[in-house]
């Protein structure tokens, strides 16, 4: 299986500000960045990463409401996916065409410094398969984007066998 490691998780919250409060306070998280909510597109959300991390988020929260909330009827707080790392860009392809394959693709972003799938899984449960612009290479990306995956570019820009995460979530190999 190429999956390598959980990268992060994120949960939908009730109050960004009361969880970040929470997880710092009383786990030593720290703020590395947040989203604010855009009138409809990005709801309020908060990345942290643990202590030592060097990880660009280890747990992420989104709020649940207002306009830009993906609120249901029944919607509670809770998980809203779970990401898992791959090695390599190849292992995203060969990951994307077994989902694919399957019909559990959902959708595809670059999020700049993040290649990811997305998909469900058989309980409807989302989750997310990512590859991670080693850190010696995020000067070449934008590092928060929201555009949709071009996976043969990028192959093109990194290579298909370029270990990712290196220096980020994997440590610097000597």
């Amino acid at each position: 299986m190429p999956v390598q490691r959980l990268n992060h998780a994120v949960l939908y919250v009730r109050d960004v500000e009361r969880s970040v409060a929470f997880y710092t306070d009383l786990l030593n998280f720290r703020v590395d960045h947040r989203l604010h909510a855009d009138g409809g597109k990005v709801p309020e959300a908060a990345f942290l990463r643990a202590e030592a991390s060097t990880n660009d988020h280890d747990l992420a929260f989104m709020q649940m409401e207002g306009p830009a909330s993906p609120q249901s009827p029944g919607r509670r707080p809770g998980l809203a996916h779970l990401a898992w790392e791959v090695d390599t860009l190849t292992d995203l392809q060969q990951i994307r065409g077994k989902l694919l394959q399957a019909g559990q693709l959902t959708h595809e972003i670059d999020h700049g410094t993040t290649k990811s799938l997305y998909a469900s899984d058989p309980d409807g449960l989302q989750f997310e398969v990512c590859w991670l612009v080693p850190a010696d290479r995020t000067d070449e990306v934008t590092r928060e984007a929201f555009a949709p995956l071009d996976l043969d570019a990028a192959i093109a820009q990194f290579g298909a066998e370029l270990p990712g995460g290196i220096g980020i979530s994997a440590p610097a190999r000597h």
